[in-house]
């Protein structure tokens, strides 16, 4: 029982209720954790606070509190979704300066709130590593315009931890959207009056194309659709009777060429019914010749996946990110912030190392007529005495060599809990599965900047050319490499603790680069496993392409790797479901059930007779370093 003496206790009762009055609802669920805050719908989480309860973390946890109540009192979803923007990097500016408005409308009614707020947004900033970033590509856009809007609605100057964030962009924003910018104020009561100013403000800030569809348009058009509906009922009528019974004009249309339904519609078809451009017969396909999933032309898909530029992607180990000092102060931040879980995993990481030592050493064929007399079974000849002995003979099992990759999604999503779990779990494992022999890589991937780096001012600068592809910097990471033994590198897993490394994720060019740095290693067995929370993300590429640009090729090249590949591909999500991208897959909803997750499907691979190495003796599935990103090319430049 929680001890009533202690000043918590109270203190959390009273947040709760305090929230759910600003909220106006009584439905609110709150809760405390030590993962990071968050509100979704009417289920709010926030820090678990501290026995000492210093006025520090009071003013913080309050602050976290207030928001979200304030975002429910005065956030109408309805509305929030009718004008929110299609494009990833527009919709981020949305939301975060909706929260801005409904937080500034708290804080200028009640000082004590506005105290709060500040507190816990000088806690977020100095968690997300705002206080330290240094350049511009550091700094997402989204978070500068919010404070930026959070000054003009409350008058409260931008936190000294979050200055450097701000005038990185500050100048350009007033520039291009400082008119817009003024008429916030007057609009900050009114959430549909706000939400339109918004969007002037991105369409001053070149993002146009990401708005999608004006509500206000639409509606005008709805009502004019109707009335003319309304006149057209009659003529309709009339028609009808000059049509073939059970049949209108309509249907006839659409039974004589594509319909109204089918002009919209994209027609998928199954990758192994297109053949490859100059794929030739079997034979010839055995030897490593290069391959660009699933990129045949066919009238019934949308263009290429095609890559803008690959110059400035880059394969980088992780000792070249930073220094070894700070290498070896991020590994011991990571080291202390799961001391419990690491227990729990390395029962399981045990667990798994005695089950594969056993598959190694020996096994037992039993119900023999001569060898070592099984004592198991004597039960049967006390029972039937007419019964025969039963014996058994020991066996050496011939263990495949084996190497396994762990590829980590590196997105801003994983930040917080989801990637320090990630990161132990990785270093657990490959420790485990080195003692029993099984040589372990660790990769990650992610992006070198936010909304499309250096590849887009490219793109840009060249006059934004149509359907460019991928327009992003590519940053895939070799945190452990397959013969690199786990002593060397275990400090460089703290690299995913570093502020400012996790940006956006092209998950289908990171599949290839993992896949073809296994198809280069010498085992005879070769797993690869992703852990993932999301689906592909990278706002900058899919402001410019189709919304499942990225989708579709991870999808291709998912389909190739099970089908034509001998390497075994398995998939983790984190409250994310890859059940629908990966055929061997499962979804976990907490990030502290990876480690039973991961060694349970490890485990089952291992208990497998056969793995799919007969799989690939047809077409081999070597990607193209093309369709790789050009990551490769990059890699010897910088490494």
């Amino acid at each position: 029982m929680p001890d009533e003496k202690s000043p918590v206790e109270p203190f959390k009762r009273a947040l709760v209720s305090t929230m759910r009055t600003i909220a106006e609802t009584e439905e609110l669920t709150v809760t405390f954790g030590t993962e990071p805050p968050g509100l979704r719908g009417l289920r709010a989480r926030l820090p678990l606070p501290s026995r000492e309860l210093n006025a520090g973390e009071v003013a913080e946890l309050r602050g976290f509190s207030d928001a979200y109540a304030l975002h429910l009192a005065h956030h109408d979803d309805k509305i929030g979704n009718a004008y929110e923007p299609q494009g990833g990097n527009a919709r981020a500016i949305y939301d975060a300066m909706e929260q801005a408005r409904c937080e500034a409308i708290g804080a200028n009614q009640m000082s004590g709130m506005a105290s709060n707020l500040t507190a816990a947004l000088e806690k977020r900033i100095k968690t997300r590593g705002y206080d330290k970033i240094t350049n511009k590509d550091e700094a997402p856009l989204a978070e500068a315009v919010a404070l930026m809007v959070r000054e003009k609605l409350t008058g409260a100057a931008v936190p000294e931890g979050a200055r450097a964030l701000v005038d990185f962009w500050r100048g350009w924003v007033d520039e291009k959207a400082g008119k817009d910018m003024a008429r916030l104020a007057e609009a900050a009561e009114d959430q549909r009056a706000f939400a339109r100013v918004t969007r002037d403000i991105l369409t001053d800030l070149d993002m146009a194309d990401e708005l999608g569809e004006n509500p206000d348009q639409s509606n005008e058009n709805e009502e004019g659709q109707e009335e003319g509906e309304e006149q057209q009922s009659d003529q309709s009528q009339a028609g009808e009777a000059e049509q073939p019974e059970g049949m209108s004009a309509e249907e006839m249309e659409i039974s004589e060429g594509e319909g109204e339904e089918g002009e919209g519609e994209m027609v998928e078809i199954d990758a192994d019914d297109v053949p490859v451009d100059g794929e030739e017969s079997d034979e010839t396909a055995e030897g490593n010749q290069p391959w660009r999933p699933d990129n045949a032309p066919s009238q019934a898909r949308e263009p290429d996946y095609k890559i803008f530029t690959a110059q400035y992607d880059e394969v980088i180990a992780a000792e070249d990110l930073c220094d070894q000092e700070e290498l070896a102060r991020l590994r011991q931040y990571l080291d202390q912030q799961l001391q419990q879980l690491h227990g729990v995993v390395s029962r399981l990481a045990n667990r798994l190392q005695r089950r594969l030592m056993a598959k190694q050493n020996r096994t037992w064929e039993f119900d023999l007529e001569e060898g070592i007399l099984d004592a198991a079974r004597l039960t049967r000849v006390v029972i039937d005495p007419m019964h025969s002995l039963s014996y058994k003979m020991e066996h050496d099992m011939d263990f495949r060599d084996t190497v396994v990759t762990l590829l980590l999604d590196n997105s801003g999503s994983m930040r917080g809990r989801p990637i320090t779990v990630a990161a132990l779990c990785a270093d657990i494992l490959a420790r485990t599965l080195e003692r029993c022999g099984v040589k372990v890589e660790i990769l990650g991937f992610t992006t070198r900047a936010w909304k499309g780096g250096q590849s887009r001012e490219r793109w840009l600068s060249e006059g934004k050319p149509s359907n460019p592809g991928r327009l992003n910097d590519l940053r895939h990471i070799v945190y452990k490499s397959a013969d690199s033994p786990w002593r060397r590198a275990r400090r460089n897993l703290g690299l995913m603790m570093r502020e400012g490394l996790l940006k956006e994720n092209i998950d289908g060019e990171a599949l290839i680069w993992a896949h073809n740095r296994l198809l280069a290693r010498p085992e005879q067995r070769r797993i690869m496993m992703v852990i993932s929370d999301g689906a592909p993300v990278d706002d900058s590429t899919l402001s410019v392409n189709a919304g499942n640009y990225l989708e579709r090729h991870l999808r291709r090249v998912i389909e190739e790797i099970e089908s034509h590949s001998p390497v075994e591909l398995l998939a983790i999500g984190i409250g994310h479901d890859v059940t629908r991208y990966y055929r061997r897959a499962v979804t976990i909803v907490d990030a502290e059930q990876l480690g039973g997750a991961m060694t349970d499907k490890l485990a089952e691979l291992f208990d497998e007779e056969t793995g799919p190495a007969a799989r690939g003796t047809g077409r081999s599935a070597v990607l193209n370093p093309r369709a790789a990103g050009g990551a490769k090319a990059s890699a010897g430049a910088r490494r």
